[in-house]
C-alpha cells in the first residue's frame, strides 16, 4: 500500500510555483531542518568547512601526484634506452 507523504500536495504546489521539482524542495526543506538544529546531517557552514580543508590540501596532493609521475616516465625512459657495453 502506497501513502501519500504529508504536505506532498503543497510541496507540489510550491515547486511548481517556484520552478522546481517537489523533490528539490524537500531536500532544500531537510537543509533548512538541519540548518537550524531540527534535523540530524551535516549543515552548510560544516560542509564548507570540510570543503575548505580539501581545497587548501588539494595542491599538495597535486604537487605529490606529479612528483610521483615524474619519477616513473623518468625511470621508464631510462628502462627503454639500449644498455650500453
Amino acid at each position: 500500500m502506497h501513502t501519500t507523504p504529508p504536505h506532498s500536495g503543497t510541496i507540489c504546489s510550491i515547486a511548481e510555483k517556484i520552478g522546481c521539482t517537489p523533490e528539490t524542495l524537500r531536500t532544500w526543506m531537510r537543509q533548512a531542518e538541519r540548518e537550524q538544529g531540527g534535523q540530524k546531517g551535516v549543515t552548510s557552514d560544516e560542509r564548507i568547512t570540510e570543503l575548505e580543508h580539501k581545497n587548501n590540501h588539494a595542491p599538495l596532493r597535486a604537487n605529490e601526484i606529479l612528483r610521483k609521475a615524474s619519477a616513473y616516465f623518468a625511470q621508464t625512459e631510462l628502462d627503454r634506452r639500449p644498455q650500453a657495453w
